[in-house]
């Protein structure tokens, strides 16, 4: 299969010139280790998640470091946690740049050791699965945000999607871009190499069926907001359990748990967090909707739709080098906002399903897998209103429609593609 180029090396590139090193951490098979190789074919590539290097690693980091010394590209680099103390001694000994490219699958775990020892000498990066725009081999790399600057310029590059379900389906992992792979037995083989390599180290799972049954209740679980216990009382373990097992999960890249956004002046701002699932395809998988077409018609469409629209929003602020966590959230309340429905005016929570905040702004956010949206569904939209310090933006509604339209004054229809 042709490489395909990634948003974020112009990034990567301009890191490696500034910084003593690029940390390049995402989950497995993102094709980290494919695209550092491409992008500095003159470093050497070390990979040490092979067993005999990553015992030599572990054992004598200093005479390791002597037989690969910079400029040099360090695979899965968390495996040998001996090596950050050496990385930075050479650090400190040359004031040259692009000195290592590291890469791991276990982002939290990496960001502590490079916190430690690294800080100010390596600049520190994601890399997502492809994103839509990527796979449609699409230049267009500005951060989602729902503007008319934004519709107008991404409007000259945006390219219709045939059927969106089959790429939410297949999922975003480049090695499926092959058709030639079969779905299946990619993640089969994914799940397994994950739990027997990721998994097995971080925690003492006994039975490693237990996790597996976990993966599945949480990725029936994508889109919703997080309840421990319910988790819990399906698999058979105790919360404290399950907490631990999430903070697996989302170390390691599977999951993403999006905060809610509860400012001191909406004082029924509902406080749980949602989870998503990285991968829309590897959620399928995982409960079991095994073609498109059932996945587009099946109880769980809404929710993996959703899954789907904030991942690619995710991607499209991580491939700039930006860490989307400190402005991005949700909102749910219980405002008691009336609504009409079979003719009734009845009372339900007020839902806000993405918020990005920039520069004071908030920017709101409704997804709806309809291809007709009306401007009903951004009635919550308002209750931002109420923060004196902060300025609502215009706001959106993503969705199946064909082309982007105006909604009401400040809310806008945005198709799938256009993210």
């Amino acid at each position: 299969m042709k490489f395909i180029h990634r948003h974020i090396e112009d990034i990567i590139l301009n890191t490696d010139k500034t910084f003593k090193g690029v940390l390049l951490t995402g989950a497995r098979q993102t094709g980290k280790s494919t695209l550092l190789k491409h992008m500095f074919p003159d470093k050497k590539y070390v990979a040490i998640d092979d067993p005999f290097i990553e015992e030599q690693a572990n054992r004598n980091p200093n005479e390791f470091m002597m037989i690969n010394p910079p400029p040099v590209i360090y695979d899965e680099v968390q495996r040998a946690p001996g090596l950050f103390r050496y990385i930075k001694i050479k650090c400190d000994e040359s004031d040259e740049r692009g000195l290592f490219c590291l890469s791991g699958s276990q982002p939290l775990e990496l960001m502590e050791k490079a916190s430690e020892s690294l800080s100010g000498r390596v600049g520190v990066l994601e890399l997502s699965g492809l994103s839509l725009r990527e796979i449609q081999r699409c230049d267009f790399k500005t951060p989602f945000i729902p503007t008319m600057e934004y519709l107008t310029n991404r409007s000259r590059t945006a390219s219709p999607v045939g059927n969106i379900w089959e790429h939410i389906h297949r999922g975003g992992y480049p090695e499926l871009q092959d058709k030639n792979v079969d779905w299946s037995l990619f993640y089969s083989s994914y799940i397994k190499t994950y739990l027997e390599r990721d998994v097995r180290k971080l925690t003492a799972v006994q039975n490693l069926n237990d996790f597996r049954r976990f993966m599945t209740a949480v990725a029936a679980r994508t889109g919703q907001m997080l309840n421990y216990n319910g988790i819990a009382d399906e698999i058979g373990k105790d919360s404290v359990t399950v907490k631990h097992w999430m903070s697996i999960l989302e170390s390691t890249g599977i999951i993403y748990i999006l905060e809610p956004y509860t400012p001191s002046v909406l004082k029924r701002a509902i406080k749980t967090p949602k989870v998503y699932f990285r991968d829309t395809g590897l959620a399928s998988y995982l409960t079991r909707w095994l073609t498109p077409e059932a996945l587009a018609y099946g109880a769980a469409s809404g929710q993996m739709f959703e899954t789907y629209v904030i991942t690619e929003i995710l991607k499209s602020y991580s491939n700039r080098g930006l860490d989307y966590r400190y402005f991005v959230s949700y909102y749910r309340g219980k405002d008691n906002k009336k609504i009409k429905r079979d003719g009734e005016e009845i009372n339900v929570e007020s839902e806000i399903d993405f918020i990005i905040e920039e520069n004071g702004v908030l920017y709101p956010i409704e997804i709806k897998q309809s291809p007709n949206v009306t401007a009903d569904a951004t009635g919550a939209f308002t209750v931002l209103d109420r923060i004196p310090d902060k300025k609502r933006g215009t706001g959106a509604v993503v969705c199946m429609c064909p082309q982007p339209g105006v909604l009401r004054e400040n809310v806008y229809a945005v198709p799938v593609w256009y993210l």
